[in-house]
């Protein structure tokens, strides 16, 4: 049975450097006759497309890598090797006993079933794996693969390699606003009601799963009243439904992790009810969502121009 994955912060697994796990369970069902969804990433004229079940999890998988600080390089060979052993799909079935997205085998101490169709718990063992090959940044995507997986088709593992790069590319941040998804702009109504933090509860999910996938985040989100905001009027953030992501100070490593979590959270913006993502003077908007990116023109340009374009920080709302 394959499922379409969903994340809620459930606690702490240790992986290796493994942080926050999150759970998994069904979504609801796509409702027919709706627009197209689906995501693209293009990378110098090479293009990929994927349906909202493997762009969340293609998201993920590089967005652990971001995490842990290793190189794109690493998220690319995840993700060649997710590609052929389950299409980026967290499946409960396999050869033999093997399960989830990389057909991880609870037989040969990979973790329990539960915790392999877990993705963020299954990337991150894969990652443990991949950092014990000696010379991994160098080898060939294949051969870095193989020493992790051990597979009886080591060689098709070179099918995905370039979609794997491109991917890897563009989820990283390493080529900014190459990546984005068509989503249907409709959402069930919420209850508007504000938890603790000031947010709304969809807002409230998406600051806590920003934080149990990137980890160690500077997070804003409402204050009540509006007093101190430094928001334009008519923010979401009056109404509570939206967060910030810090990343500062101003620098080019840090527009990249910009990017990337830009990405994750368009890539999961079906599931999260994500209205709008801004970072860089580029706006992600459900409505427009088969434009992309597209440049980001506030009502006003007076004031703080670093906070007015985002440069220093991803905003991020949701439908109310």
């Amino acid at each position: 049975m394959k499922t379409r994955t969903a994340f809620a912060v459930l606690g702490v697994a240790v992986v290796g450097a493994a942080a926050l796990t999150l759970g998994v369970h069904t979504l609801r069902e796509v409702t027919p006759f709706l627009r197209s969804e689906e995501c693209t990433a293009t990378v110098e004229d090479h293009t990929v497309r994927l349906d909202l079940e493997q762009a969340e999890n293609a998201a993920l998988i590089t967005a652990v890598s971001v995490r842990r600080g290793l190189p794109a390089r690493a998220a690319s060979i995840a993700l060649a090797t997710a590609y052929q052993e389950s299409k980026l799909e967290n499946i409960e079935y396999g050869d033999r006993d093997s399960v989830g997205l990389f057909q991880q085998r609870p037989s040969q101490g990979w973790g329990t079933v539960g915790e392999l169709t877990d993705p963020l718990y299954a990337t991150n063992a894969f990652y443990d794996a991949l950092e014990k090959v000696d010379g991994y940044r160098s080898m060939e995507i294949t051969e870095a693969a193989q020493a992790v997986q051990r597979s009886a088709f080591p060689d098709a593992y070179a099918d995905h390699q370039e979609d794997a790069r491109v991917l890897a590319s563009a989820l990283t941040g390493n080529s900014p606003g190459s990546f984005w998804c068509e989503i249907d702009d409709d959402a069930e109504e919420a209850a508007d009601g504000l938890t603790p933090s000031g947010l709304v509860e969809r807002a409230q999910t998406v600051r806590e799963e920003v934080e149990a996938v990137f980890g160690d985040v500077s997070l804003g989100g409402f204050e009540p009243g509006g007093v101190g905001t430094g928001h334009m009027e008519g923010s979401a953030h009056y109404e509570g439904r939206a967060v910030d992501i810090f990343v500062r100070p101003i620098s080019p490593a840090n527009k990249t992790r910009g990017w990337a979590i830009s990405s994750y959270l368009v890539a999961q913006a079906a599931r999260l009810d994500i209205q709008t993502v801004i970072f860089d003077d580029r706006i992600w908007q459900a409505k427009d969502s088969e434009d992309g990116w597209e440049d980001y023109d506030p009502p006003s340009r007076s004031g703080d121009r670093r906070i007015l374009e985002h440069r220093d920080h991803v905003h991020v709302d949701v439908f109310d």
